[in-house]
């Protein structure tokens, strides 16, 4: 009399259906049929998975189903990994796939927006000039199709000019907006017999020689 089978599987095993089940453990995916180990493969081998989960579902071993619910796969992840499984055999499933090719930056887009690089412009101002996204961009700097242009030197700060009164702290107009100096105007001094202006850093005090106030007269 023919013994039915148990559906029999390891403590800590996620079944795929009645007679398959998988288990990750240290880095590593394998799958059971009952007790008995089949595969392995690391965790994130996904070409390993991709091959043996279509091996699975094209032996009808188990299901397209079964794939998605175990492992939370999309749909149409489970069915093109079959589909390049039944197109090419095993040896597809570890040919990465062709890289799209960019359906806005054409050449001619290509050379506009280095161009615009080279001359020191950013991503986004760039993105809204051609028209493409600012994200599209970013992938064809990530991919070697644009280069990073050369960063300009941020042009010199300007007073604000010397107020009435000689102030202590005034204002320094920086367009970079990278650095907060303040100019410090400085009282008529035997030494300096004009108002004068000299940048100064927060924290490291004066950062360049004075500089007479035009304003003043000096």
């Amino acid at each position: 009399m023919p013994q039915v089978q148990l559906p029999l599987f390891s403590a800590g095993t996620t079944p795929l259906n009645e007679s398959l089940a998988v288990q990750c453990h240290a880095g590593l995916v394998t799958y059971f049929n009952g007790h008995l180990p089949v595969f392995t493969h690391a965790q994130g081998d996904l070409a390993a998975f991709r091959l043996f989960t279509s091996q699975l579902t094209v032996n009808r071993s188990a299901s397209q189903g079964d794939i998605r619910r175990a492992f939370g796969v999309p749909k149409v992840a489970v069915q093109r990994a079959v589909d390049r499984y039944l197109a090419g055999g095993a040896a597809a499933s570890f040919v990465p796939p062709k890289a799209r090719g960019g359906a806005k930056l054409t050449p001619a887009m290509l050379a506009q927006v280095q161009a615009l690089l080279d001359a020191g412009q950013s991503v986004p101002p760039i993105s809204r000039a051609a028209g493409v996204l600012a994200t599209t961009l970013h992938k064809a700097l990530g991919f070697g199709r644009l280069r990073p242009g050369a960063n300009p030197p941020d042009p010199p700060a300007q007073p604000v000019g010397c107020p009435a009164g000689h102030a202590d702290f005034i204002g320094m107009l920086a367009p970079s907006g990278l650095e907060a100096f303040v100019l410090q105007a400085g009282t008529r001094q035997p030494d300096f017999p004009t108002c004068f202006w000299f940048q100064m850093d927060s924290v490291t005090g004066p950062k360049s020689s004075p500089v007479a106030c035009g304003r003043c007269g000096g």
